[in-house]
């Protein structure tokens, strides 16, 4: 039996939280075929051309990089593109990192059609960011001063096949 209790939290100072209307990625959880899971993953924008083509794991490293002070490290000098061509990110941009949440047999509106469009998506489509693996969701986007958070509320759409 599953009980899931909610609590009600007061925000920490320099937090605010908002609901938006996002286009997310679409990939299997660590490049695997897992019934009833599925990954969505936000992209900061400058980065999103980059990632084009490339796995989960791939474009993290490359978000990392931009991110980190220390670019002399191992992820940062394996890259799958040169580091001196990928953008700053600006101050103040939504979301400041790569964000990835994993939906595991999630009850929500839209759940039913995403398992569907994965279903039938063609594999490559969703070990690599790809454009044809798109959906449209409202999520809950919470900013602290240490870090930002995603939580899926919706799907709206998923792609066509």
């Amino acid at each position: 039996m599953l009980c899931v209790v909610a609590f009600a939290q007061t925000p920490r100072p320099g937090q605010s939280s908002l609901e938006l209307e996002l286009s997310l990625f679409v990939q299997l959880p660590a490049g695997k075929s897992i019934p009833g899971a599925v990954q969505l993953v936000w992209i900061p924008e400058p980065l999103e051309k980059y990632c084009f083509g490339k796995t989960h794991e791939q474009c993290a490293s490359m978000d990392f990089c931009i991110r980190t002070t220390t670019k002399n490290v191992s992820t940062c000098r394996n890259l799958a593109v040169d580091l001196a061509h990928l953008p700053a990110y600006p101050p103040e941009m939504r979301p400041r990192r790569m964000l990835s949440v994993t939906l595991y047999l999630a009850r929500m509106k839209g759940w039913q059609e995403l398992q569907d469009y994965v279903a039938r998506a063609p594999k490559s489509t969703l070990e690599h960011f790809s454009q044809m693996a798109r959906i449209k969701a409202k999520v809950a986007f919470t900013r602290t001063p240490e870090d930002d958070d995603l939580r899926v509320l919706e799907i709206l759409s998923v792609p066509k096949l």
